[in-house]
């Protein structure tokens, strides 16, 4: 059997022609750019990424080395750094000139780091002296310095998602000092040490930028720490250590991802997950930080995976290397980002294949945690389910519960909040409340119809399952609905009365109505009377449930005038109290079809009475439309059959 492969790269990927030609390869975390430079400039720019339909190509003059190039948010400015002292700025907005323009920072013998765009219009440089917040103004053609915080700075680390800088200072590098920044206003965080691992004087450690990273994982913003320890008896070997840094308040030390072995490695983070590279090996370590060992108070995790290697791209030569040779050749992978990886001239996403992880991960209910975090996650999961069921096994009712529990708590979840906002909604804004939005709908959320219609209605279809083990599955799913207070929709209990029918199974059916297992609605009942050829007793049923609906008087009429029973309708329309807005001619309808000329009399009667007593008359209204049974009334029972009316 091949291996299974859980990390892919995109199916398109963005190419860069004639990359050997290329001076100067810049990507850019921000935008998801990658630039490639020729000649400083002077021979072209191109500016490629995976969202971008067309590529950006232009010339700049060749001023020197290209350090570093960036275009802020929306391609709106460019800047470049050529000199170690300064930055130059070019303007891409229309109506505006080309021209370049260029700013110093401010500080004296100061050396410029790089440089971050946080807005289409506002940038910091980064300097070993501290960290320098300017304004871009493309009209005047400089910039406005807004703020600037002083600091001897090794090296830096940016969080475009959240416009985080971290600044390492001291000699070994390890206290960082965070940087938020957000509509023109630059604050200072808590700054914070991280541990490096104990060595052997004299031997001494530095932190590199290297190993470190910023990442938004599950919403919260992490820093990643790849810290390195030699393999003993008592070590295993690297680990990567997740800072909490938290806008206010101290960072702190919140996880640790165990690696057990060593050499070097790269971090991606690919839909909430956590994927370290092993460069001698090969493979991957895949890490879910809201998955933890019950045997462990700290959090401390394994990998959730088998370490794998990504699925081999290859990749159709073309030009002068093709000819003579049709087989596409392996893209080796040289550069790993955050999110993407680039090699021979080609830019990647980084992608997690689902379907792999259902062999990998054989806990039921682990597999089931991990699925639900995922962004594409509802087909596959739908599919575990039909897989789970298959079996047959009445053994594994317990395990098809969790994953029900499971599914129906975040079920359970979206409807509160749905149902928060729409209240929000209908109170309206309060004094000094914020926008409400209404929440997403993630394709964890796998609701009635969809167990309805991808798994439980196929799998009452099957021949090779026993049907105790079919109905004991319906109804657990049941079960687990009502234990999250949520409403059955009835169409579950068609399908379990039907498949009870189906099986012979009417005794069961008759305890499930009787005890209240399923639970009333019009649908329902109407189900019901429906299979009174195939078991009769489900007429009275069904007219006990319209009973219990209470809602349901004019259903439960319209049952006993189907069956001919008049009077029996009548008799439970008067015990409501709804017998003074009854419809005459409906009623004497039903009773002219049943040929009993008795009973059509006494319908008759009744409704002259309640004529007289509602308007004084016993005669019928032209909006009532009973002529035609005035008239038979007439001709059966003769004309002094009619009650008098009552005159003064």
């Amino acid at each position: 059997m091949s291996e299974e492969h859980y990390l892919e790269l995109c199916d398109s990927p963005v190419q860069f022609e004639n990359a050997s030609s290329v001076n100067n390869v810049f990507f850019d975390e921000a935008n998801k750019q990658v630039f490639a430079v020729r000649s400083g400039g002077a021979t072209g720019v191109v500016v490629k990424g995976p969202d971008d339909k067309n590529s950006i190509a232009f010339r700049m003059e060749d001023k020197g080395e290209v350090k570093c190039i960036k275009f802020s948010y929306e391609n709106k400015i460019l800047a470049v750094q050529r000199s170690p002292k300064s930055v130059d700025f070019i303007n891409f907005m229309p109506d505006l000139p080309h021209s370049e323009f260029s700013q110093e920072c401010k500080t004296k013998n100061a050396t410029v780091l790089g440089f971050c765009w946080t807005s289409w219009n506002e940038i910091v440089f980064i300097t070993d002296q501290g960290v320098e917040f300017y304004q871009v103004l493309p009209d005047k053609r400089s910039l406005k310095l807004l703020k600037s915080h002083s600091i001897n700075v090794n090296w830096y680390v940016y969080c475009p998602e959240t416009s985080v800088i971290l600044l390492s200072t001291t000699v070994q590098g390890n206290v960082l000092q965070p940087f938020a920044f957000k509509c023109g206003t630059m604050s200072k965080m808590s700054k914070f040490e991280i541990e490096l691992p104990v060595v052997t004087k004299p031997a001494k450690i530095i932190l590199s930028e290297r190993d470190i990273a910023v990442a938004t994982i599950y919403g919260q913003l992490y820093v990643m720490y790849l810290k390195h320890h030699s393999r003993t008896g008592n070590n295993p070997g690297a680990e990567v250590v997740l800072y909490h840094l938290q806008r206010e308040g101290a960072c702190k030390r919140s996880h640790i991802l165990k690696l057990n072995t060593t050499g070097k490695f790269a971090l991606n983070v690919v839909d909430n997950l956590v994927i370290v590279h092993h460069q001698s090996s090969q493979t991957s370590f895949m890490f879910d930080i809201k998955m933890k060992d019950t045997d462990s108070n700290l959090n401390i995790h394994q990998p959730v995976l088998p370490a794998r290697s990504i699925h081999p791209y290859k990749i159709a030569l073309t030009g002068p290397a093709a000819v003579g040779s049709q087989t596409p050749v392996p893209c080796e992978l040289c550069i790993l980002f955050l999110t993407f990886l680039l090699g021979s001239g080609y830019l990647w996403y980084l992608q997690v294949k689902l379907k792999p992880v259902v062999s990998l991960l054989q806990d039921k209910s682990k597999l089931m945690e991990f699925l639900l975090r995922r962004r594409d996650c509802k087909m596959v999961i739908l599919s575990v389910c039909s897989q789970m069921l298959s079996r047959g096994d009445k053994g594994s009712l317990p395990v098809v519960a969790i994953v029900f529990d499971k599914l129906n708590q975040v079920y359970k979840e979206y409807l509160e909040a749905e149902q928060s906002y729409t209240m929000a909604v209908e109170c309206g804004p309060s004094r000094g409340s914020t926008a409400h939005k209404r929440p997403v709908r993630t394709q964890a959320v796998i609701d009635q119809s969809d167990m309805y219609t991808h798994v439980l209605s196929l799998f009452t279809e099957r021949k090779d399952v026993s049907h105790k083990f079919i109905i004991a599955v319906l109804m657990e799913y049941i079960r687990s609905l009502n234990q999250f207070q949520i409403t059955v929709q009835h169409y579950l209990y068609e399908l379990v009365i039907k498949t009870l029918v189906q099986h012979n199974l009417l005794y069961m059916l008759h305890q499930f109505l009787q005890y209240h297992v399923l639970s009333d609605s019009k649908p329902l009942a109407c189900l019901l009377l429906s299979l009174e050829s195939t078991y009769p007793p489900a007429h009275q049923l069904s007219l006990d449930m319209l009973k219990r609906l209470s809602t349901a008087n004019d259903e439960i009429v319209e049952v006993l005038l189907s069956k001919q029973q008049v009077l029996g309708a009548l008799r439970f329309i008067r015990s409501v109290g709804g017998h003074d807005n009854i419809s005459a001619r409906k009623f004497l309808d039903a009773a002219r079809q049943t040929k009993d000329q008795m009973l059509f009399y006494t319908i008759f009667r009744f409704f002259e009475q309640r004529n007289q007593r509602l308007r004084g008359s016993p005669n019928f209204t032209p909006g009532e439309h009973c002529e035609e049974h005035v008239a038979y009334f007439k001709q059966a029972f003769g004309e002094q059959a009619f009650i008098k009316p009552v005159t003064l």
